[in-house]
């Protein structure tokens, strides 16, 4: 029998009551800052938000991080992780979420044991428990909480109740790491990192929200929500998007018909990833 969205924020807000103190993982995105508003609401000034600032994410979220932390008034300390310095991460194999977790969580257990808070939660939902997250192993490794998932929260929980709280990022569109723009086997390194972050502001520059730039070498493959695709493909505005993702390094643009899909590189993936 499924809860209603009463009784998960009962339950979320028993499950926060259990910290003595706690530092949440704050990402700039929706999930963690409605866990960190409901957090400070429990916890007071017995709470404090930790953000890992890296080339595998996009400048601005860690700007919007900063701006939720000061909008409820928590402490904000900002990590720069060094996950893009690790050979087996850029390696990029199946395990490439497992081994970016565990460096990156464990720097920020370091960074909060040193300011006297034991514990440290991350935002996951239980849509999350949908797709392949090798991370999910690494937080259960390091004892990272995950209140939302513990209380049943789905995303649309977490728009809805985030919305009511006047939290400016309750409608962002979900933003996961660089690192998922490219076909697992493929290397990562800076320059196709920072190729891929240059061509996702071409188009959200020019109006297209939610999408998604996959990189298959010289080839941009681009994700975007359906009912845009109609705008793209008329021009000037689509040729001006072709020259620019030229520009970038991408001799080829191609377009996926079926829209963005959140975590379509997994498909690669056999029954064993599930």
């Amino acid at each position: 029998m499924k809860r209603s969205l009463k009784d998960k924020k009962t339950c979320l807000i028993s499950r926060l009551k259990t910290f003595d103190s706690l530092a949440v993982a704050l990402s700039g995105g929706v999930d963690s800052a409605l866990l960190l508003a409901e957090a400070h609401a429990v916890l007071g000034n017995r709470l404090i938000a930790i953000t890992a600032r890296s080339p595998i994410h996009p400048e601005r979220e860690a700007a919007d991080a900063a701006k939720i932390a000061a909008g409820l008034g928590v402490t904000h300390l900002i990590v720069d992780s060094d996950e893009i310095h690790l050979t087996d991460f850029l390696a990029n194999t199946p395990e490439r979420c497992y081994i970016c977790k565990k460096a990156v969580f464990g720097q920020l257990l370091i960074l909060a044991r040193k300011k006297g808070f034991q514990y440290l939660a991350h935002g996951a939902n239980a849509d999350d428990l949908c797709d392949y997250r090798p991370g999910f192993k690494a937080a259960r490794e390091l004892g990272v909480a995950a209140p939302l998932l513990d209380a049943g929260f789905t995303k649309k929980d977490i728009r809805q109740v985030a919305r009511q709280r006047g939290l400016f990022v309750w409608d962002k569109p979900a933003m996961a790491c660089i690192a998922t723009r490219f076909p697992y086997g493929t290397v990562i390194n800076p320059v196709k990192v920072e190729q891929i972050k240059h061509a996702e502001r071409v188009l959200d520059g020019a109006g297209f929200g939610g999408c998604r730039v996959r990189h298959h070498g010289d080839t941009a493959r681009i994700e975007m929500p359906v009912d845009q695709l109609p705008m793209l493909v008329v021009d000037p505005l689509r040729r001006r998007i072709v020259d620019q993702l030229r520009s970038i390094g991408f001799l080829h643009v191609s377009v996926d018909l079926e829209g963005y899909v959140s975590g379509s590189m997994n498909r690669s993936l056999g029954d064993d990833h599930d």
